[in-house]
C-alpha cells in the first residue's frame, strides 16, 4: 500500500531545515512510478545520504519525496556472467559481497572511498549513480566498467549505457517518471584496473579522481582503455585523449602513463571552487591518472 504523508516544517514544534514536501512510500515499483508521475518536481528517496543534506541547505526543493528504500525487489545482487545490482542495494552490502570483491575489484576499491561506514550502511548503489554528483566515485567507476542501466517508467523499460547516462551537473537522462532499477556490469575477466582520488579528508567528495580499466593481450600490450574522471568537471567523464595515448603501449610503461595523465583533461572545461583552482584540479587529475595506471600494472604483476 502506498503511504502518503505531508511533512510541514512548522508542524513539529518549530521550523526544520527542508521546505515543506509530500512524502510517499510506495509498496512496489509500479506504485513508485505512478507517484512520480502524480507529483511534479518530486525526487526519489533511497538512502538519502546525498539528497537530504541538499534539502537541508535548500539546494534541492522537491515538492514530494517518493521513498523506494524499502522495495526489496530492487535490492538484489546477482553475479552470473555479468554483475547485476538492484538500485536499492546498500553500498555496504555490495562492498561486503565476496563475488563482487573477487570478480569486480574496481567497484570494491571505489566503495571504500565512498563516505564512511555509517553512510555506506544507508546509502544505496543506484542512488549514488542516479544522483549524478560529479565528484562521486561510483558514476565514474560505472563509466570505466562500461556499465548499463535499466530504467523503468510510465512508458516502459529502456537500457542506457553509462556513457550516455550522465548529462550535466546533477543531471542524467532519467525522465521525471523513471526509476533506475538495476545496474549491469560486464565481467572484466583479464582486465587490469586502477583507482585513485585526491580529497581534503577521507570520506569527502574528491577534488580529482580517476578509475581506469585496461584490456591487455598476453604480452601486456593495451588493446582497450577506459579512463574515467570525477571531481574535475560538471559531470563524470571519459578521458578519451588519455585512452588514445594508451592504445598499443605496454602496461606499466611509465612514459605512457605520464603522457596519458597529461592528456586526460584535453578539451575539458575544468571547474574551480572555494577549495581549489582549476589549475590545481588539472594537475591533480594528471597525477591520479598516472598513479592509477602504474598501480594497475603493479597489481597485474602481483597476480601473475
Amino acid at each position: 500500500m502506498t503511504r502518503n504523508l505531508r511533512w510541514d516544517r512548522t508542524a513539529h514544534g518549530g521550523p526544520v531545515k527542508p521546505p515543506t514536501f509530500d512524502y510517499v512510500r510506495p509498496a512496489s515499483v509500479a506504485e513508485a512510478i505512478d507517484a512520480l508521475a502524480a507529483h511534479p518536481d518530486s525526487k526519489v528517496l533511497a538512502g538519502g545520504q546525498s539528497l537530504i543534506p541538499m534539502m537541508n541547505m535548500r539546494l534541492a526543493r522537491p515538492t514530494a519525496l517518493v521513498d523506494i528504500g524499502r522495495l526489496d525487489e530492487l535490492a538484489g545482487i546477482e553475479a552470473n556472467g555479468s554483475l547485476r545490482v538492484g538500485a536499492t542495494a546498500r553500498q555496504s552490502t555490495v562492498l561486503e559481497n565476496e563475488q563482487v570483491g573477487r570478480r569486480w575489484p574496481l567497484i570494491t576499491a571505489a566503495l571504500v572511498h565512498v563516505g564512511h561506514p555509517a553512510t555506506r550502511a544507508r546509502g544505496t548503489f543506484g542512488g549514488s549513480i542516479a544522483h549524478g554528483e560529479p565528484a562521486s566515485e561510483l558514476p565514474a567507476v560505472m563509466l570505466a566498467c562500461d556499465a548499463r542501466f535499466l530504467l523503468r517508467g510510465g512508458s516502459g523499460e529502456r537500457e542506457v549505457a553509462a556513457d550516455d547516462f550522465f548529462v550535466g551537473h546533477y543531471t542524467t537522462v532519467l525522465a521525471d517518471d523513471e526509476l533506475l532499477v538495476q545496474v549491469e556490469v560486464p565481467d572484466p575477466a583479464g582486465s587490469a584496473w586502477g583507482f585513485g582520488e585526491i580529497v581534503r579528508r577521507h570520506g569527502d567528495y574528491a577534488l580529482a579522481g580517476a578509475a581506469v580499466r585496461l584490456a591487455v593481450d598476453g604480452d601486456g600490450t593495451v588493446e582497450e582503455a577506459r579512463v574515467a574522471l570525477f571531481g574535475v568537471s560538471g559531470r563524470p567523464i571519459r578521458a578519451t585523449a588519455a585512452e588514445e595515448h594508451l592504445l598499443g603501449t605496454r602496461l606499466g610503461d611509465e612514459r605512457a602513463a605520464a603522457e596519458a595523465g597529461r592528456a586526460a583533461l584535453s578539451g575539458t572545461e575544468v571547474t574551480d571552487d572555494s577549495f581549489v583552482s582549476a589549475t590545481y584540479r588539472h594537475d591533480a587529475a594528471a597525477a591520479v591518472v598516472e598513479r592509477a595506471l602504474l598501480e594497475a600494472a603493479l597489481r597485474r604483476r602481483g597476480t601473475n
